[in-house]
């Protein structure tokens, strides 16, 4: 399957070259151990780490973000593997809120509001999805997703979001969210999307993609054209690759900000979501900055607003 992979490195200079070969052996070492007590879900994706670790350190991208999808029949799915400069505990801590997901998700462009509930010790997130432009989350499409913690260790974290049914004849929506530790200053990230499409979601779809949306593509190169340039996929496997990615900056937005004092934190977060999807404008460019800052502030209002009947209602 293509791939693309994305990390910076950093340069090493040689005085201190035996000072990192002894770090260096200290973290690997105590990774090692920390890896042994994972449950089988942290292993997989520690192992997953290992195996791309070598993409994650050296690519053209600049960031450490690795993605694969595939496409077959009605089944899409995309994973999307990073690197957080953020402890294991401080994202363990901020994410297994259910509550937290509500600004993660609103800082997607197509992500109205989101509210959260529990009805029966059960936790449900309700995204409204609409279209890039504002839109009041009555007039958007509401996605109702159950909430989960799988499993909760003191170095792994696994969090699963189902809906039965999504946008665009949609269903099975899952996302799923998973985090391990590296070291005391950063975290390993897996963050997962995929969805079923119906006869009619797919035709809707298609018709979509071969008008007005056949221009916009996604990550994964899938060819190189007469000069070498290359090739990025379209249709509906590009369309899943751009939602997962502007989630996962959401989510990396999301834990930048949260130190910040309290009243800083939502411009914070809108700023710099706009900031880094703007670094790959072939796929992710839809709005001006002051149009996005504009359209969220009114969203995110109406979101408050919208919890607070939520609550009221439950």
């Amino acid at each position: 399957m293509p791939k693309i992979n994305i990390n910076a490195c950093g340069s090493r200079v040689y005085i201190y070259l035996t000072t990192l070969i002894t770090a260096a052996f200290i973290f690997f070492y105590g990774s090692a151990q920390a890896f042994d007590r994972l449950a089988p879900g942290g292993k997989e994706l520690t192992e997953k780490y290992n195996s791309i670790k070598t993409a994650l350190e050296k690519n053209r991208f600049g960031i450490p973000l690795y993605l694969e999808s595939i496409e077959e029949g009605s089944y899409s799915r995309v994973d999307i593997y990073g690197i957080f400069e953020h402890s294991f505990d401080d994202m363990s801590d901020a994410l297994k809120i259910p509550a937290n997901w509500c600004d993660i998700a609103i800082l997607h462009m197509n992500i109205k509001a989101s509210t959260c509930t529990e009805q029966a010790d059960q936790w449900h997130i309700t995204l409204y999805s609409g279209l890039k432009s504002y839109q009041p989350p009555e007039d958007a499409s509401a996605i109702n997703y159950r909430f989960r913690v799988l499993s909760q260790q003191p170095d792994y974290l696994h969090i699963s979001f189902l809906a039965d049914e999504g946008p665009l004849y949609t269903n099975n929506n899952s996302l799923r969210f998973e985090v391990a530790h590296l070291d005391k200053r950063t975290a390993f990230v897996h963050f997962s999307f995929s969805c079923n499409y119906t006869r009619s979601g797919r035709m809707a779809i298609n018709t979509y993609f071969s008008t007005i949306g056949r221009n916009k593509k996604g990550f994964s190169i899938v060819a190189t054209d007469i000069k070498g340039n290359p090739v990025y996929v379209s249709g509906l496997r590009g369309a899943v690759e751009r939602n997962a990615v502007r989630y996962y900056f959401a989510l990396q937005t999301y834990m930048d900000s949260i130190k910040l004092p309290f009243e800083q934190r939502f411009e914070k977060r809108i700023n710099q979501w706009h900031d880094l999807t703007s670094r790959y404008p072939i796929q992710l460019y839809e709005l001006d900055k002051e149009e996005y800052l504009a359209n969220k502030r009114r969203e995110y209002m109406n979101q408050i607003a919208l919890q607070s009947k939520s609550v009221n209602r439950h």
